[in-house]
């Protein structure tokens, strides 16, 4: 297959590029050049700038698919979709389970679930604004290419080379042991796919040209939030206790993987629709260890997330007062 990825140099649009270039795909990566611009040498390389609206890179050429795990906005989706046209066989967005509606949502729902009021433009990113602004991509996406369109919306994504504020924290700190403090409830479900499975559900979709949407969720076996620290503990080979701690004594910013009450119904949603199409279950031990061993690797650089040492600290003793 002849592969047109936008973006692909970090986390999950890295993987997608891996597993395609690992199954003999030929693979044409565009972005801006300056996210790990070394990797995949075997790749071609299109050089431009979604925020910016440079694209005259993508004017020639034809691929049999495009992965697009760099839109976020509409007016992104459109620019796209117009250079592109009818040169790209199916055309595969990258969306997510913010998308969907909060209120009234059911465990299990599936794919067929009430999403947000579409956003037509925001100044910036937050939680407010980007599932809506992901709703309005994938509308345009599917009103352009119909039957050729594909969305895969994954929940939290987890592995090598995450960045961003999810299984790592929980797999370092529960490396080092000891009174855990977790600023919620041990029994909150937590869904994490793996973002190799997530890769491999890419390119399967891709393979089979399937329409439609795609949940990307995962572990196979439910699982909670006490569970999987305890799971991290034992992959490291540590011994470590779950500490609830008053809410209030966490940083005010989001705190990985920890949901109120209200919203544990978006960690349940159901794969089958997915799974039928070929996403894998890695179990939550190997994603787990891959973590762990790519965080060390790395040299564990200090995180913008989570209690501090000297912030855990003080949460337990506001525990142990209770």
């Amino acid at each position: 297959m002849r592969i047109l990825v936008l973006g692909g140099t970090s986390f999950v649009g890295r993987a997608i590029v891996d597993d395609a270039l690992r199954g003999g795909a030929e693979v044409t990566l565009f972005n801006r050049g300056r996210t790990n611009p070394g990797l995949f040498p075997d790749a071609t390389r299109l050089v431009g700038d979604r925020d910016t609206g440079d694209l005259t890179a993508l004017r020639e050429g034809r691929w049999d698919a495009v992965v697009d795990v760099s839109g976020y906005r509409p007016l992104q989706v459109d620019q796209a979709v117009a250079v592109l046209g009818d040169r790209v066989g199916r055309y595969l967005f990258v969306s997510s389970h913010a998308v969907y509606r909060r209120d009234g949502l059911a465990p299990g729902s599936d794919e067929s679930a009430p999403r947000r009021a579409p956003l037509r433009d925001a100044e910036h990113l937050t939680e407010e604004t980007y599932g809506r602004l992901k709703v309005a991509c994938e509308d345009r996406v599917s009103a352009r290419y119909g039957s050729r369109a594909t969305l895969v919306r994954p929940g939290k994504v987890a592995g090598p080379h995450d960045e961003h504020r999810g299984l790592t924290y929980w797999a370092r700190r529960a490396a080092r042991g000891g009174r855990i403090a977790l600023p919620g409830r041990p029994e909150q479900p937590v869904q994490l796919v793996d973002v190799r499975d997530l890769a491999r559900l890419v390119l399967r979709l891709l393979q089979d040209d399937r329409p439609g949407a795609f949940h990307a969720v995962g572990p196979a076996e439910p699982i909670t939030l006490g569970g999987l620290i305890a799971t991290c503990a034992e992959v490291a080979g540590t011994r470590a206790e779950v500490v609830p701690v008053p809410p209030e004594t966490a940083p005010k910013s989001f705190f990985p993987l920890v949901r109120a009450e209200p919203l544990w119904p978006g960690q349940q949603r159901d794969p089958a629709r997915a799974r039928a199409a070929g996403l894998p279950a890695t179990p939550l031990a190997a994603t787990v260890a891959a973590v762990l061993a790519w965080d060390r690797e790395r040299g564990e650089p200090p995180l913008d997330h989570g209690f501090t040492p000297e912030q855990e600290a003080r949460a337990l003793a506001a525990a142990d007062t209770r």
